[in-house]
């Protein structure tokens, strides 16, 4: 028996000590195969997972890692059932394989296993039997080639991932280089640029801030390729265009945008999620992109938010090398394992709290601010239906005064105040005198109130979630979040990665939720911050009357 942070309990929950001496060290390493389930004052419960089994495994970390990890920092053994249970998930990962290979003259696709057992059984499995068309060999059926991506996904969902070796096709070659005047790739980002291209798919996981985009224009100078990224938005295309060509050989002429507003198809063409997903007479009207040209890497931007419409068109691109890049895994609609099987399972991840610690992003506080709703808007909640419980919380009107006393405690601070809610998002633009930006908003105005931001020239903005992801504004130093998507881990994630960029100055950054107090808010509240809490942060939580002394 030893005084370690962890406990391991027979249900495959481990339970972290947060003030342990050796909790910070250990949280890292368990992370990297655990989900954090709940996350309280004192006691973390994490849960093993056979996804996070299997993305470690493919990551590289193999059964004796993670459990060395177990027995390292655990107060007690670890329950044998636990440990079998660990060797034999993670021995499940790489059984089956998907090659090439020549049968008959032709090269085909082929599902292959050493263990004849195993293959008989998920030959005979009713969703995966009709795409399979051949059974050349007893260890080897031939894959319908049209099927490589639904018998991936068939697969992980009986407990059956098979390791794709099937290799991919190069697409067009195209020149690009990386400029070498005045940076270069991080550390942590030439790994993971090195770990990319050698397992040829998959996602990279980094900080909001880490430089996930740098992580892609290397990737794209090692493939050296024709190369199609799909992103959020537009401003974001734009803002992937324009570091493009400030950090490869890239020229204008070479880059393409295709989104609503712009068809052009290049060597390398930034288009957004919504025209890929956009609809005519039912039928999806711009899949011509995906063949437009011989793609030889697809890039799949904040791929934790991708629609679930393009992970079916996604399993048709499965000869192309598909990079992935996220700051979080966490989904909310649980198609962790679609982006496993179809994108490719995580081959980096980098902690927050690790990056922030070399200096590549910069620290930051959590604070929760609870706010009492005043009587009459309390009975209106108590009386409120189940559904409406949450926008009445939300948008508790006892939060504007809060959010003015938290701007003019940061006064001359660049400071985000960002809610869900329009009508919420209209009366603080109003309240404060500042600008707003939402999905109304055209974009060509959004990106000059964000430069504004950027620059100085104005000091507060208010957003809905459209500023949620993918928008680069450094010199962000305060985050006021008055409402959000319900309990989302990945929403949370996002709107603290606003704050996490480099900034000029060394301070620490400050992000605020405002909570209504005993209500779903509260509820909800504890949920958003699971993610965070994984990567370290931690909440102080204040009165509203307190915020003062809190943010001296």
């Amino acid at each position: 028996m030893s005084d370690g942070p962890l406990i391991v309990q027979s249900d495959r929950t481990v339970l972290l000590e947060v003030a342990h001496a050796d909790a910070e060290t250990a949280r890292h390493e368990l992370a990297v195969f655990a989900e954090l389930e709940r996350a309280p004052e004192h006691i973390h419960t994490y849960r093993i997972t056979r996804l996070g089994l299997w993305n470690a495994r493919a990551a590289g970390h193999d059964a004796d890692d993670m459990l060395g990890t177990l027995d390292r920092w655990s107060r007690f053994p670890v329950p044998p059932s636990v440990s079998i249970d660990i060797r034999e998930t993670v021995g499940r990962y790489g059984r089956l394989s998907i090659e090439r290979d020549d049968v008959a003259g032709d090269e085909v696709l082929v599902l292959r296993s050493t263990d004849e057992a195993v293959l008989a059984e998920v030959a005979r499995n009713k969703r995966i039997s009709p795409l399979l068309i051949g059974h050349p060999s007893p260890d080897t059926y031939v894959i319908d080639a049209w099927a490589r991506g639904a018998i991936k996904q068939e697969l992980l969902k009986i407990g059956w991932p098979a390791e794709d070796r099937a290799g991919f096709t190069p697409g067009t070659p195209h020149e690009i280089g990386l400029r070498e005047d005045g940076w270069e790739l991080r550390p942590y980002q030439r790994s993971a640029v090195d770990t990319f291209v050698e397992g040829g798919s998959g996602v990279v996981v980094l900080p909001c801030g880490a430089g996930k985009t740098l992580v892609g224009a290397g990737a794209m100078a090692q493939t050296q390729t024709t190369t199609l990224i799909l992103v959020t938005n537009t401003v974001s295309a734009r803002q992937w265009r324009d570091e493009l060509l400030k950090r490869t050989s890239l020229t204008a002429e070479e880059i393409g945008e295709y989104s609503g507003q712009s068809k052009e198809i290049k060597p390398v063409t930034i288009a957004t999620y919504q025209i890929l997903t956009a609809k005519r007479r039912g039928e999806y009207a711009h899949l011509a992109l995906l063949d437009a040209l011989d793609w030889g890497l697809i890039v799949y931007d904040e791929v934790h938010l991708l629609p679930a419409p393009v992970f079916k068109l996604t399993a048709d691109l499965q000869a192309r090398r598909r990079l992935g890049l996220t700051a979080t895994l966490v989904r909310e609609d649980g198609r962790e394992g679609d982006v496993f099987s179809l994108i490719g399972p995580k081959r980096f991840d980098a902690p927050w709290k690790q990056i922030e610690a070399q200096g590549f992003i910069s620290p930051a506080v959590c604070y929760e601010v609870r706010v009492d709703l005043p009587a009459g808007d309390r009975l209106e909640y108590a009386a409120a239906a189940d559904e409406e419980r949450y926008r009445l919380a939300a948008t508790a009107p006892a939060k504007i005064g809060v959010v003015r006393r938290l701007v003019e405690r940061h006064a001359g601070e660049r400071i985000l105040i960002i809610g869900q809610y329009l009508d919420q998002i209209d009366l603080l633009s109003e309240s404060l005198g500042a600008p707003k930006i939402t999905g109304q908003t055209p974009v060509d105005e959004r990106e000059e109130l964000y430069q504004a931001f950027r620059e100085g020239e104005i000091s507060v903005l208010v957003v809905s979630k459209v500023a949620n992801f993918s928008i680069d504004l450094p010199e962000a130093s305060v985050a006021i979040q008055v409402s959000g998507s319900f309990g989302s881990r990945q929403e949370e994630a996002q709107r603290l990665g606003r704050l996490l960029r480099p900034k000029q100055s060394a301070d620490t950054a400050s992000f605020y939720t405002l909570i209504a107090r005993d209500t779903v808010d509260q509820d909800f509240a504890q949920n958003r911050q699971r993610f965070l809490a994984e990567q370290g942060y931690s909440y102080t939580i204040l009165d509203a009357d307190g915020i003062d002394d809190a943010a001296a």
